[in-house]
């Protein structure tokens, strides 16, 4: 007799809709942020990265994660029964040991009037993972090693006396702490010097396989998301329009956004021209309020048809992935 054990997902997100009324709180325009949005991260340790151009909803959708701002319809599942917004004070706080954030400016995260050391032993206090201060001190001191910082190097300090790499590791190092099982980590190296980027991802691929965390990549940068993720979901105006592994959805994108994004990468050869050039039609910008039908990107679309402007497109099965066009429709 075979006995089948149903895997439960680290995090489920279901029908997540955020939208923001525009014009005052009796408005009857909105701006929907984050549109029916569903995704899954499972048990195993995985980098799921969320990417788009500025607008298309990833900074929301991780505040909605991080419980940060409530959604206006949809669910978020941790564990797969714990409906994020149900929860009890004893199940949130464990939810906020577990699931920790990075965020894009690694000296705005810091309080300039106090030293970095107060960014470390303030987790150690509020979850009360120390007995003592010499146990504090040794817990920090491990974490800044966990990510390649020597505490005689950094502790003592003023943000402003240390590098933009140095602080983001910082940050890694603070949610290293805790030993959480998902970090949030957007843009984490946007605002960092390019020498330094790699570094960070590197941490984040090594803290992934040594301490078994996941992460929720948030990028507008193609090429650092192929370099690190697992899984990528490509956003355009709050909607997923095409998710599935990474490797397949950037060397081979469906969608055409998705195309739209990877042709507009640059190539790193300065005496190597572009192949194509980057042409689309544009109708008429496109409405960020909400839409009752019609595709997002249709206005946008070089191969758009006249049902695109009519019905939403739902995510369907093509090759490995989901795609949300009609191009890919059976009917």
């Amino acid at each position: 007799m075979v006995i089948r054990v149903k895997l439960v997902s680290l995090l489920d997100v279901k029908n997540l809709t955020k939208s923001f009324p525009l014009g005052g709180l009796l408005s009857r325009r909105y701006l929907v942020a984050v549109d029916e949005v569903s995704f899954s991260l499972p048990s195993e340790p995985i980098i799921l990265t969320l990417a788009g151009e500025s607008g298309s909803g990833k900074t929301t959708t991780a505040r909605l994660i991080l419980g940060f701002i409530s959604p206006t319809s949809g669910r978020i599942l941790y564990e797969g029964r714990k409906d994020l917004w149900s929860m009890t004070k004893e199940e949130w706080k464990t939810y906020r040991k577990e699931v920790q954030a990075i965020f894009q400016d690694p000296y705005g995260a810091y309080n300039s009037f106090r030293k970095v050391d107060h960014v470390l032993l303030t987790p150690i206090k509020k979850f009360h993972l120390a007995d003592s201060k010499e146990e504090a001190s040794d817990l920090a001191s491990d974490a800044l090693e966990a990510v390649g910082l020597r505490a005689e190097e950094v502790l003592g300090r003023y943000p402003h006396q240390l590098s933009g790499g140095q602080r983001q590791r910082i940050m890694l190092a603070r949610a290293f702490l805790l030993k959480p099982r998902l970090i949030i980590a957007d843009e984490p190296v946007s605002m960092i010097d390019v020498s330094l980027r790699a570094g960070i991802l590197n941490l984040m691929l090594d803290l992934k396989k040594r301490i078994g965390v996941s992460f929720i990549y948030i990028t507008h940068d193609l090429s650092t998301a192929y370099y690190i993720s697992n899984q990528i979901i490509i956003m355009y105006l709050g909607s997923i329009v095409e998710m599935g592994l990474a490797d397949k959805v950037i060397k081979e994108p469906l969608h055409p956004y998705s195309q739209l994004l990877i042709s507009s990468i640059p190539i790193p050869n300065p005496e190597e021209r572009w192949q194509d050039r980057v042409k689309f039609d544009l109708l008429e910008q496109t409405d960020k309020t909400l839409q009752s039908v019609g595709c997002k990107f249709h206005s946008r679309c070089p191969i758009r048809k006249e049902k695109c402007a009519k019905e939403k497109p739902k995510l369907m099965k093509v090759d490995g992935r989901q795609v949300a066009c009609f191009m890919f429709s059976p009917t």
